[in-house]
């Protein structure tokens, strides 16, 4: 397979992680990860754009040798990798925080609430737990989440995460949809590995992994016609939409795979994919 190089030299790689640089137990294909090395040696500027939260992330992002911003949560923080201090978020606050609470308890599926890096669930989430636990390494059990005090952060909560029946589920977007026009994002999906299970994310209106991408073209100084990205999932087609380069996993759904200007032969079992377009797009490696 050959790929076209732009016409301005690219000079930012952004890459997603479950599904592209990780394999099915989080842990990244060590051809991957010496590429991305070889290609920071060479100049170029690389990133994270992630639907995990920063403590979910920032192993992966030592391991890479990244020390610019990250961006977590699919574009709703955006932390330095050196520091790991915040450089952006963007949060639900205050009333509407209180408002997306009060709609999840009213239809009842088990929720996960993501906060000051923190994931916090109840009883009623532990049977999901691992469909979630890989995202943040600071787990929170709560007797109920509806009464946690992170709902009162001061900057906002970061995201939610929701996971129940198809009745459930669509009653809580609907609720979001009425309650939260214009505040909250809400993303409904099923879930693959559980049968007769649909989840939801909700996060403030406006952050997509596309915008983060823009973010950190104009945090690097270059065009978007310099970006390349490569994902695998649905949250992947807004980074995809606005990039210079995109690239879908060999696994992703025919609909991601439709969205990207390019789609590699390599899955996120394999491995080798984000080397693949190291040395095709960017020219380093052999």
């Amino acid at each position: 397979m050959t790929f076209i190089v732009p016409k301005l030299r690219p000079r930012l790689l952004a890459v997603d992680l479950d599904g592209t640089l990780l394999d099915h137990n989080g842990v990244p294909h060590q051809e991957d990860v010496r590429a991305i090395r070889a290609l920071l040696g060479s100049g170029v500027s690389v990133s994270i754009l992630t639907g995990r939260l920063y403590s979910g992330t920032r192993a992966t992002a030592e391991v890479l040798g990244l020390t610019g911003p990250v961006a977590c949560v699919d574009g709703s923080h955006l932390v330095d990798a050196s520091t790991h201090r915040t450089v952006f978020h963007r949060g639900i606050k205050g009333a509407h925080a209180f408002a997306l609470r009060d709609g999840l308890a009213k239809h009842g599926p088990a929720t996960f609430l993501f906060a000051k890096d923190a994931v916090v669930h109840d009883e009623a989430g532990a049977p999901f737990l691992g469909y979630v636990s890989t995202w943040s390494t600071d787990v929170r059990r709560a007797l109920r989440v509806a009464d946690h005090e992170l709902w009162a952060e001061e900057d906002g909560i970061t995201a939610v995460v929701a996971v129940g029946t198809s009745k459930q589920i669509s009653g809580a977007v609907d609720e979001i949809q009425a309650t939260l026009d214009g505040v909250a994002q809400a993303i409904m999906f099923p879930v693959r590995r559980i049968p007769a299970t649909w989840g939801l994310v909700v996060r403030a209106s406006g952050g997509t992994k596309g915008t983060a991408l823009e973010w950190l073209a104009g945090h690097y100084g270059c065009a978007m016609e310099q970006t390349v990205v490569v994902g695998d999932w649905l949250n992947d087609v807004t980074m995809f939409s606005v990039a210079g380069r995109s690239f879908a996993m060999g696994q992703a759904p025919d609909e991601v795979k439709r969205a990207a200007s390019d789609v590699l032969p390599e899955t996120s079992e394999t491995g080798g994919g984000i080397a693949r377009v190291v040395r095709e797009v960017f020219g380093v490696g052999g």
